[in-house]
């Protein structure tokens, strides 16, 4: 039988299944974690303070928020910019390995308006924010 992942932390060097892809594995891993794939499809559209993505990704808490954002950041897939103002500003947005999820992100985004069905929300309704 195969090994399992074992995955507490993005950052963490995790044993990978040895019958699958392990950079596929580790790509799901990274996707599939709480809170991450919304917070990089609202960095798709350009950078974001902290607040506008606690807005955007409702749900969240801000301790989990920079949580992810510290994983998203520690893969090379987020960068925080710091500007020195009075008040200071900062600001996330994707790096080029982040924007290259782009097609990812449309593609998870239009299977699930295909066949996610949920209660209340008309078919089409995610689909217009993409």
């Amino acid at each position: 039988m195969a090994a399992k992942t074992e995955l507490t932390s993005i950052s963490e060097t995790p044993k990978f299944n040895t019958m699958m892809c392990p950079r596929y594995e580790k790509a799901a891993a990274i996707l599939g974690k709480r809170w991450t794939g919304l917070i990089i499809r609202a960095l798709m559209e350009g950078p974001r303070r902290f607040n506008e993505l606690l807005k955007m990704v409702e749900l969240v808490s801000d301790r989990l928020l920079t949580e992810r954002l510290r994983e998203l950041e520690a893969e090379g897939l987020v960068e925080r910019t710091v500007y020195p103002e009075s008040p200071v500003r900062i600001e996330y947005s994707l790096t080029a390995k982040g924007q290259a999820m782009k097609s990812v992100v449309d593609a998870i985004q239009d299977w699930a308006s295909e066949w996610i069905e949920m209660e209340g929300v008309p078919a089409d309704a995610a689909a217009t924010n993409h």
